[in-house]
């Protein structure tokens, strides 16, 4: 077993959930080209970078066990990324509005010989959305660098109209309840 626990990530999303488990560890973010291939589902797209980035981080940290995680939001089958800027939000949001988005979240965790990948998915229903209540969002709580265009931990959760999952950290980005079977498996006993 590894003393040292490493999160291939630079989000801060995923840094406070980890935090939520009571683990000590540290951050690497990794450099990798997170662009989908041609053919590739929004869930393989997750699945291969979750694992291009714990291995990325584990070439640098050999003795610890690195996790690895990373979403990708689809729309109808057509991947949403994170919008950068304040009309590409609302024109995202509007794109959504009425329809059910899935999520997709793939986890890797690797190290000392061993890697366990898999993908959680957890779907949103959106309300219909009218356009004032789009900017509204979007002005109050800046949803910019997060897939879909909301943060569900805040006021995010009034867009929708239901939600459907087994464990709503995917959404926000690292799905514990899988996480901490792996880790469960690997000796690292939580709680």
């Amino acid at each position: 077993m590894s003393d040292e626990i490493v999160l291939a990530s630079g989000s801060a999303y995923r840094a406070k959930l980890l935090h939520r488990l009571g683990l000590t560890f540290t951050r690497h973010s990794p450099d990798i080209d997170e662009q989908p291939r041609e053919g590739e589902s929004p869930r393989q797209l997750a699945l291969r970078l979750a694992q291009e980035k714990a291995q990325a981080v584990a070439h640098h940290h050999p003795k610890a066990l690195v996790i690895g995680s990373d979403q990708v939001a689809s729309l109808k089958g057509v991947p949403l990324g994170k919008p950068g800027t304040v009309k590409r939000a609302c024109e995202q949001l509007a794109a959504c509005s009425g329809e059910t988005v899935t999520f997709y979240t793939g986890l890797c965790l690797t190290g000392l010989g061993q890697t366990d990948s898999l993908v959680d998915s957890y779907s949103v229903t959106f309300r219909q959305l009218s356009a004032q209540q789009i900017q509204r969002y979007v002005e109050k709580e800046l949803p910019l660098d997060c897939a879909g265009s909301f943060k569900m931990e805040g006021l995010g959760i009034s867009l929708f109209e239901k939600l459907e999952g087994s464990d709503p950290n995917t959404l926000i980005g690292l799905p514990l309840i899988e996480l901490t079977t792996l880790l469960n498996k690997r000796g690292i006993a939580i709680p």
